[in-house]
């Protein structure tokens, strides 16, 4: 469930993910910050500021938990250092460090603190369903991103669809020509999604789209034109309720029990998030090849098996009005959770588990969650040449009645790529093939990235805050995990403790970089082990 603690504020939660960036990619990799009893101490050494934050315990693993108050030194005094402060501060620091000013950067998180500040005031009852729940619980977002409630648009326009506020509505039906309709992949899909809706005239097909999808292209004069003459019929709201997931622009429709990913053409947090139109045919194109090796990871990855769009002459809403259906989760064993909501320190889901009650339970339940997690992701690269991205809004974990994992999803065909060198694509377009691939040395960092730095990492963490004399012992049982791949060199440096990518958000950010081009700073392994003498 999600807690309703008063104390939560946008205030702390931008400081907090500001100053979490910057340790990370200016401070530590600087050496630049060291604790300093209940407090860690960061200099910005170009711009000559000294800052300090509240830790909520001794740091014992790979990633600081910081808290307020958050502080600025001057002369012999320490004094409070707002929220928009720190936002001026790092990026003094970076334009000083880069040698060029971004001006967008304070824009986009004042967006984010707006987006936390409506949230936070607009916040509902939590879901009676746990899953649901789940997807709805990331308040705070992103721990590394410094503006990451970013969404654009005023929140007038995206409240009524915002997961964090325990949103659902009714997605529209356009009813579509069918020498208007493009789609590929098992059509059968839309078949019985269009079974929930209304009667569909002679030779048309539906489309379901997403009522703020439309809103965003109502001033597209192809979409007006065929709205006034009748090429395409809104036939309004459908009857099946669409929850917001937690990446806001796909839902879930539990009658149907099907996912619809929908193109919103905004962007929120790093990217614009629409359905480019390679996106559409990559996802079946994936969808086609990856079947017979995700069934040897023991493990279940979401299909995504259709997609449909309209054709008419305006690229914008062949990719702003695509949709592609995601598998939907009924038949999973268990009852699955978003990975995110058992990290986000605004949510009870982790402490609510039975299993994480006591130290040993919560040590079986870590050995179990990795036993899980980890092995199929680095069999699908190192044995199969994919690039699976189990990022925590990736990634389910279905849990018992105790609360212990006992299946691990994966989800996303946008973010899965293939190795290249390692399959033949000369069957797909060129522009497909291309969005579909990684470099080898690319993909493992991105493997490596998103499984221990962004998802295993944070996870521990969490248990730790349960259980601060955990963290240790915890990386020493998730060596175990990994030592099955030993053979492989990839997972020797890794076991030997060489240091981890993680994905530099606020450098990317700050040097507008698309997030396929994101670059990597080295953070600390949690996996190594004191050297030998």
């Amino acid at each position: 469930m999600l807690l309703t603690d008063p104390a939560v504020t946008a205030d702390d939660a931008t400081s907090t993910a500001l100053l979490n960036c910057l340790v990370r990619e200016v401070c530590a990799p600087e050496q630049q910050v060291w604790p300093d009893e209940a407090h860690l101490v960061m200099r910005l050494p170009r711009a000559g500021v000294v800052l300090r934050a509240g830790l909520t315990r001794p740091p014992a693993g790979p990633t600081y938990r910081l808290a307020p108050p958050y502080e600025e030194r001057r002369e012999e005094e320490w004094i409070p250092a707002p929220w928009n402060r720190l936002a001026n501060l790092v990026a003094g620091e970076l334009e000083l460090a880069t040698g060029h000013p971004n001006p967008e950067f304070l824009a986009q998180v004042d967006d984010s603190h707006t987006a936390l500040t409506a949230i936070v005031g607009s916040r509902g009852e939590p879901a009676a369903d746990r899953y649901i729940g789940s997807e709805q619980s990331l308040v705070a977002g992103h721990r590394f991103h410094p503006s990451p409630k970013a969404r654009q648009g005023s929140p007038a326009d995206w409240l009524p669809y915002a997961p964090e506020t325990g949103a659902s509505f009714r997605p529209l039906w356009l009813a579509v020509p069918e020498h208007l309709v493009a789609e590929e992949g098992a059509l059968d899909a839309f078949t019985a999604l269009e079974s929930y809706g209304p009667t569909v005239p002679p030779n048309r097909r539906l489309l379901p789209v997403h009522p703020w999808q439309l809103s965003l292209l109502a001033d597209n004069p192809v979409l007006q034109r065929a709205l006034a003459d009748g090429s395409l019929l809104n036939l309004g709201p459908s009857e099946l309720e669409a929850v917001p997931t937690s990446s806001v622009r796909t839902a879930y429709l539990p009658d149907a029990d099907v996912f619809c990913k929908f193109s919103l053409d905004v962007r929120i947090t790093n990217c614009v998030r629409k359905n480019a139109w390679y996106e559409l045919t990559g996802a079946i194109s994936l969808n086609d090849l990856l079947p017979p090796i995700l069934e040897k990871l023991d493990a279940t990855f979401l299909a995504e098996p259709a997609y449909r769009t309209i054709t008419l002459p305006d690229r914008r809403l062949y990719e702003g009005l695509g949709v592609i259906l995601r598998q939907g989760i009924k038949s999973l064993p268990g009852t699955p959770l978003l990975a995110g909501a058992l990290t986000d320190p605004y949510s009870t889901v982790l402490a609510d588990l039975p299993a994480l009650s006591t130290l040993d339970g919560a040590q079986a339940w870590w050995d179990a969650y990795v036993a899980q997690v980890a092995p199929p992701v680095l069999s699908a690269y190192l044995d199969h040449g994919v690039v699976l991205e189990p990022h925590l809004q990736n990634v389910l974990i279905c849990v018992d009645d105790d609360g212990m994992p006992i299946h691990a999803v994966f989800r996303d065909l946008e973010g899965t790529k293939l190795t290249a060198g390692h399959w033949d694509l000369s069957h797909i377009p060129a522009r497909v093939a291309e969005a579909l691939t990684y470099a080898p040395d690319r993909g493992w960092n991105r493997v490596v990235y998103c499984l221990l730095v962004n998802h295993l990492t944070e996870i521990a963490a969490a248990v730790a805050d349960l259980h601060p004399a955990l963290e240790q012992l915890l990386w020493r049982t998730a060596r175990r995990h990994f030592a099955t791949h030993e053979e492989h060199p990839q997972v020797r440096a890794l076991l030997a403790g060489v240091p981890l990518p993680a994905k530099a958000n606020l450098r990317t950010r700050w040097s507008r970089t698309a997030d396929r081009g994101a670059a990597y700073v080295p953070v600390p392994n949690p996996l190594a082990v004191p050297r030998p003498l």
